[in-house]
């Protein structure tokens, strides 16, 4: 290897650390809102294409994303464990109907 003289390593000034931890919460609040809403998509293309209900598989998805919409703009988990727990509960009380 050729020598070309001293090495020097760009090193941000301070400590960021605070920013990369509400980084991480935000990445964690989105994964958190996005897994229960593919979750919840999931079960309305089970209601919708395995028990074939399909107009009661409407509201599962019209609920997956009212859950979505406030999850991803305020990042609170709320509104998609109210998803979440309607959703499921429209796919059990259909496959118990089946």
């Amino acid at each position: 290897m050729a020598d070309h003289g001293t090495v020097e390593y760009a090193t941000a000034p301070g400590n960021d650390y605070p920013a990369h931890e509400d980084t991480y919460e935000t990445f964690v609040k989105f994964a958190f809102v996005g897994s229960i809403h593919i979750i919840n998509l999931l079960l309305g293309l089970t209601v919708g294409g395995v028990m074939g209900h399909w107009l009661t598989s409407i509201p599962v998805f019209l609920i997956a994303i009212i859950g979505l919409i406030p999850g991803l703009v305020t990042g609170s988990k709320t509104s998609s464990y109210v998803a979440f727990v309607l959703c499921f509960l429209i796919f059990a009380f259909t496959g118990l109907s089946h």
